[in-house]
């Protein structure tokens, strides 16, 4: 943080706590959020948004650019509709052709980069880009809801507002690539420019513009405003599997950051002793809307619509309890009652209530968003010896200890990268090859094969891995926990009982996902920006929409 007081905190939750699978894979967003941020900073700038193009036909086909000033920095969404069979349309990373298009255009592009755009970006992946191309994307129709939402709109009707609040979203990405991948700009280009320092500012900024574009899409097709409050509530959806999970894993320095910056802010939120009034009155209108949001989020599979209704249940009961009314809220040590009595319920009721408590004290919390990039990587300095990586397992490695990871259930699964997509995969280690292209995300197996290992007499690390150079990622990983306390999923990753949702559901958290739809334990549906401020709202309650719900 630059320029700012250090406020008193209470202890940090252990990591031991924090770094498990089954917590992670309970966390909701939060006003630390990345879609958050950048709502605000975009707020703080004033942005307006611009249509100087609209070259879409009466089917909804053709192209539009969007424009902006940001930071001292122009930038451009240039967004294609194209015709899909329906045959062809398809959430999977194996698809070759979507509904529509995007690139987030570092400037104002010309007619001749619009038209290189409109060439090359339905075909993403196996098309080429340029370095003035910040962020590639795609996305798919809900196309029941799309279809409807037209034809109420000819009809001179809005949406059936069942259906609105069922889907919550006109399309879906199945994918919003950044920093450099197919040519596009790498992140070095834009890091350092106002709002782009924070992770994803730039995805972010790419998926509150398709959702702007969704919005004029249906409106132009169906010929008619749709009702602000609709239009609020649609977000863009989007379908996310195991190719996100091990980016997880792979930035350390970056978990810990989110992580650090989220358990800080509770930290500094646990320290308040008497809640005032105004912020207390907040938590128990917070608390009423996450009951209304609960109500609102249901899914298709079974057992996580169970885990969905038992907490609301639960949440009920606590608000029925009083529990979240003001008047018990400012009684001195009113936040760490409540956080104590969280501890006695579920993971799902433990981290609504951390992220519940957040909200009021953004003057607490937000500063902290500036600390959740990774703009240097790993700076750790080697222990010096074998004895000092002991001690180092011992402390902060017990974890990976525990494990027999001889033991089927405990080795059960492997992670590879499909050489037909390039994209993570995890495989059954004893029913499908592979296994010999594992790829190290075994953290916890590699560091008790080199606890193992280790002498007896102290000997020099340098020494040690010369002639083990095997160990040396799991030497790493334990040294940089010294420093990145939070930078380790303390669980086994290939254990039969590894869930990829849980890795996934934390990552989104962070972007500011809602409304979780799982279809498997490996890929799920999400909701972003539902409830966002839309482009001419950016200086109205820019920052009230946590856990949004369909306004009545």
């Amino acid at each position: 943080m630059k320029d700012l007081p250090n406020p008193p905190q209470a202890p940090l939750r252990s990591p031991d706590k924090v770094m498990r699978l089954a917590r992670m894979g309970s966390m909701f967003p939060t006003r630390l959020s990345f879609l958050r941020t950048l709502m605000r900073a975009l707020a703080a700038e004033n942005v307006q948004v611009t249509r100087p193009v609209w070259q879409i036909d009466a089917q909804g086909f053709g192209h539009a650019v969007y424009t902006l000033r940001f930071g001292g920095h122009d930038y451009a969404l240039v967004a294609v509709s194209t015709d899909l069979p329906a045959d062809q349309r398809t959430d999977r990373v194996i698809a070759t052709a979507w509904d529509t298009a995007y690139v987030l255009y570092d400037g104002v592009p010309d007619a001749d980069e619009i038209a290189r755009i409109c060439a090359t970006a339905p075909k993403q992946e196996a098309a080429r880009f340029t370095e003035h191309d910040l962020v590639l994307s795609r996305a798919n129709k809900s196309v029941r809801l799309f279809a409807h939402v037209i034809e109420r709109l000819r009809a001179g009707q809005q949406p059936d507002e069942a259906l609105v609040r069922q889907t919550g979203y006109l399309m879906r990405t199945t994918a919003v690539y950044g920093n450099g991948k197919f040519g596009i700009a790498d992140r070095a280009r834009i890091e350092a420019r106002p709002g782009f320092g924070g992770p994803f500012m730039a995805e972010m900024l790419t998926v509150w513009l398709i959702r702007h574009f969704t919005h004029d899409l249906v409106e132009f097709v169906g010929g008619a405003p749709l009702d602000r409050r609709i239009k609020r509530h649609l977000g863009i959806g989007n379908s996310t599997g195991l190719g996100m999970a091990p980016f997880l894993v792979n930035h350390p320095v970056l978990l810990n950051n989110w992580m650090l910056a989220r358990e800080t802010a509770l930290a500094q939120v646990r320290a308040i002793q008497l809640v005032p009034k105004g912020q207390a009155a907040r938590l128990e209108a917070l608390a009423l809307r996450a009951e209304r949001h609960l109500s609102e989020w249901n899914v298709p599979d079974a057992a996580h619509q169970d885990r969905i209704d038992r907490l609301s249940r639960d949440w009920r009961a606590a608000r029925a309890e009083g529990r979240f009314a003001q008047g018990a809220l400012v009684k001195m040590g009113a936040i760490e009652a409540l956080l104590a009595w969280s501890e006695a319920a579920s993971l799902d009721v433990q981290e609504l209530v951390v992220a519940l408590l957040l909200e009021p004290f953004g003057d607490v919390v937000d500063g902290l968003a500036e600390c959740m990039s990774d703009p240097f990587g790993a700076m750790v300095l080697p222990l010096p010896d074998t004895d000092a990586v002991k001690a180092q397992i011992e402390e902060a490695a017990a974890w990976a200890l525990a494990p027999d990871y001889d033991a089927k259930p405990e080795c059960h699964q492997f992670w590879y990268v499909s050489a037909a997509k390039q994209e993570p995969r995890l495989g059954n280690r004893f029913e499908e090859p592979g296994a010999d292209l594992e790829s190290p995300l075994d953290i916890g197996r590699r560091i008790k094969a080199l606890y193992q290992d280790l002498p007896e007499t102290a000997q020099p690390m340098a020494d040690f891995l010369a002639d083990h150079p095997d160990h040396a990622l799991a030497a790493s990983r334990v040294a940089a926990a010294a420093q990145y306390a939070y930078g380790e999923i303390r669980d086994n990753l290939i254990a039969q009982t590894c869930l990829p949702i849980d890795m996934l559901r934390c990552k989104l958290s962070f972007f500011g996902a809602s409304k979780f739809d799982p279809k498997s334990d490996r890929w799920t549906r999400i909701t972003l920006c539902q409830g966002a401020p839309l482009a001419d709202e950016l200086q109205d309650n820019t920052d009230d929409w946590w856990l949004p719900v369909y306004a009545a």
